[in-house]
């Protein structure tokens, strides 16, 4: 395999024992600084330059892509995928887990636990905030920040309200999420490749800080995860489509709460906490995946005109509750059921079989307009244009 490392830091850690774990496994390897790339769509085919030169055929990139330069970061990992080049975290995966709130969103579309979270702008609506999660005290955090930069514990709700009103000052986007007391200044990184955690580690904060992270003096030790962690941790990183990840939770009364998804996690304290080879375990499931790749469904099967991925929710009332799916109607619709989500259940490639219960999503592919019909129509009222006022603008006196 001809594997290229994405990283502006090629003497770092994470990055070298990655080079080195490809070229034990005999693979030949590249360390490519992200920015001296250039998107190149002259030409009939999408294609890239590196430092001005066409880049020569790689079989699959990892990302390392830092926060400070996201967006040009994944614009090379999209014309990396247009290239039919395996990368085991898409582009959309990295923007979605390195925006917060837009993670945060998507992890709650699919009962992941979470703390309570919540996101405002004006400053009437922060009191009402702070509340909805349960009070002071409470952490607020910027949307981009990393290793615990940029998050903040207040104790008191009138502090909380200052250093939220201080933040938007600045135009920073900021979460208000409720404080988890029972997980006292630790957490669990899962290291999730593919669809397995390969590792994970306790960390615990130094003293009186509160952010447990590694870059901030807290401690590790491993930890061997309960099915229920690992299971939140591999969803999490698979719902943000990502194939390398970095789970972090809390331990909560109640279980798992997912804090964060990293795309780019760092190696060097849970391969030290842990005693495992972690970067071998990451380029071992590159190569797998080169030999037989995964593809992103959704842009694959779109490009046939009139046909598409959608999503099917099956109502208490639908005609399909009670109906196997083989009895559903739908393969004569030329609707095919590619994936069953049920509460927090998947069932992938689900079976003819299968009775279909109220409250189902059904993940399918087939002739847009069916499914379009498929969709029970909102009431809408008809509103009736009225003419144009003599005074159309209300001018101050």
């Amino acid at each position: 395999m001809k594997l290229a490392i994405l990283s502006r830091a090629p003497r770092a850690y994470s990055t070298q024992r990655l080079r080195t774990a490809a070229l034990d496994r005999g693979h030949q390897v590249r360390v490519l600084n992200t920015l001296r790339f250039a998107i190149d769509l002259s030409g009939p085919e999408p294609d890239l330059q590196f430092r001005g030169r066409p880049i020569s055929d790689y079989d699959a990139v990892l990302p390392r892509i830092g926060s400070s330069i996201t967006y040009f970061g994944t614009a090379v990992v999209r014309q990396f995928e247009q290239m039919d080049v395996y990368t085991p975290n898409i582009a959309n995966g990295i923007s979605n887990a390195r925006d917060k709130l837009r993670a945060a969103q998507i992890l709650s579309r699919h009962q992941i636990g979470m703390p309570a979270t919540t996101f405002v702008r004006n400053r009437a609506d922060v009191m009402p905030a702070i509340e909805r999660v349960g009070g002071a005290p409470v952490v607020i955090k910027l949307l981009e920040g990393t290793q615990g930069i940029g998050v903040i514990l207040a104790p008191e709700i009138k502090i909380a309200e200052a250093i939220i009103e201080t933040l938007h000052s600045t135009n920073q986007n900021v979460l208000i999420q409720s404080f988890v007391s029972e997980s006292k200044g630790r957490d669990i990184r899962a290291l999730v490749v593919g669809d397995r955690v390969v590792a994970a580690m306790r960390r615990r904060a130094k003293g009186d800080e509160f952010r447990s992270n590694v870059h901030r003096g807290g401690t590790v030790e491993p930890v061997e995860l309960t099915p229920e962690y690992e299971q939140a941790a591999v969803r999490s990183a698979q719902i943000m489509g990502l194939r390398v990840a970095g789970v972090d939770m809390l331990e909560g009364n109640e279980g798992p709460l997912v804090m964060e998804v990293n795309s780019s996690p760092g190696l060097e304290g849970i391969e030290a906490a842990t005693n495992l080879d972690v970067a071998g375990a990451i380029v071992d499931y590159i190569a797998g995946q080169v030999a037989f790749p995964e593809i992103d469904v959704r842009q694959r099967l779109t490009v046939s005109t009139g046909y598409g991925v959608a999503e099917l929710a099956v109502g208490a009332d639908a005609d399909l509750v009670g109906k196997r799916i083989r009895d559903s109607g739908l393969d004569e619709r030329d609707i095919t059921v590619l994936t069953l989500h049920r509460g927090a259940t998947v069932i992938p490639n689900p079976r003819g079989n299968t009775e279909l219960e109220a409250g189902d999503r059904l993940l399918c592919f087939g002739k847009l307009e069916e499914m379009r019909s498929m969709i029970p129509a909102r009431r809408r009222r008809r509103t009736k244009v009225r003419k144009l006022p003599k005074d159309a603008l209300a001018l101050e006196s």
